[in-house]
């Protein structure tokens, strides 16, 4: 109820009302008498102890999601497993009934229910984190709106929008990774994340070389202290801008190599090189540089000494 709706206040007849939304009331200003008090309980009207009560109670569906091809908010006439328990008239009409509805779908929400099954199933390949996959869905979901994949694989368009989402949420990826994962060459996917990005709008910073750290790390049993110590090396070169122009993942392996060393780690440059995906030359160009701009061969020749 309104303050319009209450003319003047019972107790003082005055006319100065104030309606306070969040409580529901409705407040005399010169007396301060409550007119109205009809508060709305928003909270849930029953106690859940158990998971499947509360499935059971619950009034809303699952949330939105773009991982589905009608966002999660369609129907579908059964399920075939459901369906083959039917009787014999029944079960037919049901599939018929399935049929006219995969027949009246539009091309978008065909090509959707493809796509996005193949996007999940690089995902689980990549063990990418569902944030990612809501975000490479809802990439995808609008390069098909805007006609980006007619002449496209469908393939590359979902690597390269995977590769998107993974540039976004700084989860380190590489395309050599969701070249092995999609089946789809390395150049391929480059173009395609290249040309969806760009018409969608996307902004994408640079990446990180100090992201691929720990993965790195974790597969080369590094300890923690090298690992620290890359990160060091890699924000040097950074601000010594030794890092503009080339890959993230060759710095990320070349500051480890340099790490290890300081550390007294043995790892050669191959081991490195086959877990960053990279060459061993790249390694050794960049380790060079690093070691003639940051001067950093005191300190290893101060590890060889010590071993003497």
């Amino acid at each position: 109820m309104s303050p319009e709706m209450v003319k003047k206040c019972p107790e003082c007849g005055g006319i100065n009302l104030f309606w306070n939304k969040d409580k529901g009331e409705i407040i005399c200003k010169d007396c301060g008498l409550v007119i109205e008090d009809k508060m709305v309980d928003f909270t849930q009207e029953w106690r859940e102890f158990e998971s499947d009560v509360s499935d059971s109670r619950r009034r809303t569906g699952a949330p939105m999601t773009y991982t589905q091809y009608d966002q999660g908010i369609g129907t579908e006439v059964g399920r075939k497993a459901d369906l083959y328990q039917l009787g014999g008239k029944d079960k037919n009409k049901f599939f018929r009934l399935r049929k006219w509805q995969y027949r009246i779908s539009t091309a978008i929400e065909r090509n959707l229910k493809l796509a996005l099954a193949e996007l999940k199933r690089v995902s689980s390949f990549l063990k990418l984190p569902k944030s990612v996959e809501e975000e490479s869905a809802r990439i995808y979901t609008l390069a098909v709106q805007r006609g980006l994949v007619r002449g496209r694989s469908m393939e590359s368009v979902v690597a390269g929008a995977l590769y998107a989402a993974c540039r976004r949420h700084e989860v380190p990826r590489t395309l050599d990774e969701l070249s092995e994962a999609s089946g789809i060459e390395k150049k391929e996917i480059g173009r395609t994340y290249r040309f969806v990005t760009r018409e969608l709008g996307i902004n994408i910073l640079p990446s990180n070389p100090a992201d691929y750290i720990a993965r790195f790390a974790s597969a080369l049993k590094l300890s923690a202290e090298t690992q620290s110590k890359s990160i060091e090396i890699i924000e040097k070169a950074q601000k010594e801008e030794l890092t503009s122009g080339r890959g993230p993942t060759g710095i990320a392996a070349a500051g480890l190599y340099v790490a290890a060393l300081i550390n007294g780690e043995k790892k050669t440059q191959r081991e490195v090189a086959d877990v960053a995906g990279v060459t061993e030359v790249t390694i050794r160009n960049r380790y060079k540089e690093l070691l003639d701009k940051l001067k950093l061969e005191k300190e290893i020749k101060k590890v060889k000494k010590k071993k003497k």
